[in-house]
């Protein structure tokens, strides 16, 4: 009998997630006993964060920041990262060009749209004050599906997007933005999105794990030598409205397939100087506090990822 995972997406289904989808449609996951099941957070109006259905059993593994990870840990929960989707980080704070914010600092009084996670306003306020602004800006809660539409209508004035969704997407509607890369401002931030799953379930069931990890690396490979193919599995087997656009998927695709692989050639893998730099940036800054509030002063990384559920893992998945 095959084994059932389910995953929870962070966003709706995009070029993020297309090595799972390629793996379901070419049959990997079955060849690996695997059931896998999607839950995309628009299924419920966005109302459960993908970590709490880990933390809650609701889901077997997550996508998320690798923030979610620290944050759970310093609440006692018990959250692993097991892979990372992307190699290195492709996401960027945006604004309109007509806006005339064209840097951080400009930020100072004006309006961000904030998707309400833990940490998010500290680092926007750390990426102000590291251009010499005040790091005063005015948080406003959007619901995830209308951040983009925010900005585009100036309702805010910056948010949170992905080079290789939004980005895109302005590209193809012809909207001129500014963009701000955190390693541009002196911040290490983190992999994101990374799989996380809870410690306790990832031990009792690793030869599971293990099995989706070689199934999904199979179907992100696949996308990085076949991106035009991959984005037509990634539309046909989602069956999203987010992915009605097959040239704004394709193009999309041609870019997310640039990142999947770090330097060696491997999807997943993680490594620890990234992990290092950016909880260590995350204690300098005062970010991280314990349960009862007090500030969190060191952190074993070592306790917040692992990739030993790619040890002994044979390529042999070929799509």
């Amino acid at each position: 009998m095959n084994t059932t995972i389910k995953l929870a997406l962070d966003r709706t289904p995009n070029t993020n997630h297309t090595g799972f989808y390629v793996a379901q449609a070419k049959g990997a996951y079955k060849q690996a006993g695997l059931d896998v099941e999607f839950i995309s957070p628009d299924q419920e109006n966005y109302q459960t964060a993908p970590a709490r259905r880990v933390a809650q059993s609701d889901a077997h593994l997550a996508i998320t920041p690798s923030e979610s990870v620290i944050s759970y840990q310093t609440n006692g929960v018990k959250l692993i990262a097991v892979a990372t989707l992307l190699a290195r980080d492709v996401s960027a704070i945006m604004t309109l060009r007509e806006s005339g914010i064209d840097r951080p600092q400009q930020l100072d009084g004006k309006v961000y749209a904030s998707y309400g996670a833990r940490y998010e306003e500290d680092i926007i306020r750390q990426l102000i004050q590291n251009d010499d602004g005040r790091g005063q800006f005015i948080p406003h809660k959007s619901p995830w599906a209308n951040i983009w539409r925010a900005l585009v209508t100036r309702e805010v004035d910056a948010a949170w997007c992905w080079l290789t969704w939004e980005g895109v997407k302005a590209d193809i509607d012809g909207i001129d933005l500014n963009q701000f890369l955190f390693d541009e401002y002196e911040i290490p931030y983190g992999y994101n999105p990374v799989l996380t799953a809870d410690q306790e379930w990832a031990d009792l069931n690793a030869d599971a794990l293990r099995a989706f990890l070689e199934a999904t690396a199979a179907g992100f490979r696949y996308a990085v030598k076949n991106p035009d193919e991959s984005a037509r599995l990634l539309m046909k087997t989602a069956n999203h409205p987010s992915l009605s656009n097959r040239n704004f998927v394709e193009q999309s695709q041609q870019l997310a397939s640039g990142y999947y692989l770090d330097g060696e050639g491997n999807w997943g893998f993680m490594h620890r100087t990234i992990w290092v730099s950016f909880v260590n940036w995350m204690i300098r800054n005062r970010m991280l506090t314990d349960a009862k509030g007090e500030i969190i002063q060191r952190m074993d990384v070592d306790t917040l990822f692992t990739n030993k559920y790619f040890e002994g893992i044979p390529a042999v998945i070929r799509l």
